[in-house]
């Protein structure tokens, strides 16, 4: 008895892993680019056969069947893997229709396209973009928004460079949506959305979550970092910028979303870049980053926290042309 109860448990764990990839493989095919009208029927087969499969290999004699099934998954990985391309010509909606792209020369970045779009609702609005030249030797702070929907465990991150003559460069990392589209979590696990770097005025990717939306709370933070540390990593959010404007990548909801890629401009300039489970459960990212000293710190978090939240600020300042200063005066770590 006591030998069956280790076996009856490994038994029960490949039964789940097996069906959880069966999930996966089915969900994959579902939102693959075969046909409409081919999807559900070809997703449906696929779990008839795998579910098939998982049953037999339960069975002693018939464990080969669960090789067969890891097999045809593999098939079906494969083909979505590499039959799947991201492009960067689809009807876009027309805020994300424009790809920003920049010049860096020695100290002078000139990044055109910088979207700053005119809203009368969240959905109502002129889009327009304007270019600029920013001096690099001007760079003086590096900031991050928390933006928060739901649940107190997921946000949208936003970082934010400041230049001393109170000008800001706002990267919002998003899925880049089509004509009618809208964002599911599931999809963002199945190369249903390519993936894009909103480089934007703080007037249109803030004021667009704190004016126009309802529901969404908005926080943020000065970050303790050197101002070569801010130089390098805008420089690498500027390369990845270019680099998306030639060769489209997909958004992935786990692997390259708005946290993820933010640890990737910054973790090769940074030696205290160790994983942490709050990179993942972003919506506790500012408790992290109070730990390990990078926020203000003469205050206790959960304080730095109730001041740190903008949606008045930026409600009463709203069209004003200082809109990134009046949202700043008086936050803890901001200087006056």
């Amino acid at each position: 008895m006591k030998g069956s109860i280790p076996k009856i448990f490994g038994l029960a764990v490949a039964f789940i892993c097996l069906a959880i990839v069966a999930l996966l493989g089915t969900l994959a095919i579902y939102y693959s680019n075969l046909p409409a009208v081919l999807r559900p029927v070809t997703a449906g087969i696929f779990a008839l056969v795998a579910v098939s499969l998982i049953l037999s290999g339960l069975r002693k004699q018939k464990r080969r069947a669960w090789g067969a099934f890891l097999v045809l998954f593999t098939v079906v990985f494969i083909a979505w893997w590499f039959l799947i391309p991201p492009s960067n010509s689809r009807n876009w909606q027309p805020d994300l229709a424009v790809l920003p792209w920049a010049e860096i020369r020695d100290n002078l970045v000139t990044v055109h396209n910088i979207r700053n779009c005119d809203y009368r609702s969240e959905t109502d609005f002129t889009v327009r973009h304007y270019d600029r030249t920013f001096d690099l030797n001007q760079l003086k702070s590096l900031d991050l928004f928390l933006v928060y929907w739901g649940s107190p465990s997921i946000a949208h991150t936003m970082m934010s460079f400041g230049f001393k003559d109170e000008r800001h460069l706002c990267f919002s990392i998003e899925t880049r949506k089509e004509v009618g589209e809208e964002y599911s979590a599931i999809k963002g696990f199945f190369k249903q959305f390519e993936l894009t770097y909103v480089v934007a005025d703080e007037r249109d990717v803030v004021r667009l979550r704190t004016n126009y939306r309802t529901g969404e709370d908005v926080y943020l933070y000065r970050l303790n970092v050197p101002t070569d540390f801010a130089r390098k990593v805008l420089l690498d959010y500027l390369r990845e910028v270019n680099s998306l404007k030639d060769h489209p990548e997909w958004y992935r909801a786990i692997g390259t979303n708005c946290t993820t890629s933010i640890l990737r401009h910054t973790r090769r300039f940074n030696p205290d870049a160790r994983f942490d489970w709050r990179l993942i459960a972003n919506g506790y990212l500012d408790e992290m980053l109070y730990e390990r000293g990078t926020l203000d710190q003469t205050l206790p978090f959960a304080e730095l926290k109730k001041r740190s939240l903008i949606n008045q600020r930026a409600k009463a300042a709203d069209k004003a042309r200082d809109f990134s200063r009046l949202i700043r005066v008086g936050l803890p770590g901001m200087e006056p």
